[in-house]
């Protein structure tokens, strides 16, 4: 049997699923998301690596994200399992609808980077005895600077849109620092706009919509079709905008 554990399943986090005390109303949100109603009835199964949610605004990528995060005892509004800091309460009640299959005995280290609650993590820190002045740098310095610090050692991270701060060259960092994680056993839950941070190789990806949830390849995903076609040619959608 010693001879078989290096091949055992190493994932931290094997599967988001519905809770078997899950208590909901029928239709309610967020299971009125399709993505949501989806996995509260066929679960999701987390790649090795990197896993990307990607899906238009209102698919419930965050929703899902924020969810697993809390359900994994992560900050609700970003911030480690040590991060008690809160201002105005957002959550959904999804987390308390699911739970995580975890690999047991498996390390808890790991961390939620929300995009739009960063703000209040920042000041958080700040106040902290010897915390860092995040607010003393630019948005994308800062989320760089929150990778660096936080995104290093083997454990589960929840990222909600990171890109929505980084310039093109600071969205390749971040996918340097998405394969580090990869590479040292971590698994990353992450929720993306960007058809470049998705191109990471080696990536589980998930597209959201009215379907539901459907696993997918980059180059089939929709928004790398769209972005390469404006790209190509902007004016096929700009007459239709501003016309």
């Amino acid at each position: 049997m010693d001879n078989q554990e290096p091949f055992a399943d190493q994932r931290l986090v094997r599967e988001i699923r519905r809770s078997s005390d899950a208590i909901m109303s029928g239709g309610e949100w967020p299971a009125s998301i399709p993505a949501v109603g989806a996995l509260l009835e066929s679960g999701l199964h987390l790649g090795e690596g990197v896993t990307f949610l990607i899906g238009e605004n209102g698919s419930g990528k965050s929703t899902i994200i924020e969810a697993a995060a809390a359900a994994y005892g992560l900050g609700p509004e970003g911030g480690t399992i040590h991060s008690a800091h809160t201002t105005t309460p957002t959550e959904s009640p999804l987390a308390d609808w699911i739970s995580l299959v975890r690999r047991p005995g498996a390390r808890t280290w790991g961390f939620f980077l929300r995009a739009e609650t960063m703000h209040g993590y920042y000041t958080f820190q700040k106040e902290l005895a010897g915390g860092n002045d995040f607010h003393s740098m630019s948005h994308g310095e800062s989320f760089l600077a929150i990778a660096e610090s936080y995104l290093t050692s083997p454990g589960f991270y929840c990222l909600d849109e990171p890109e929505a701060a980084l310039s093109f060259s600071s969205t390749l960092a971040m996918m340097r620092v998405l394969a580090d994680l990869a590479a040292n056993g971590s698994q990353v839950l992450c929720a993306t706009h960007s058809p470049v941070l998705a191109s990471l190789p080696g990536a589980t990806i998930y597209e959201l919509g009215e379907h539901g949830i459907r696993r997918s390849e980059w180059r089939d995903l929709d928004i790398v079709s769209h972005w390469k076609t404006y790209l190509d040619a902007p004016d096929r959608y700009l007459r239709h905008l501003l016309d």
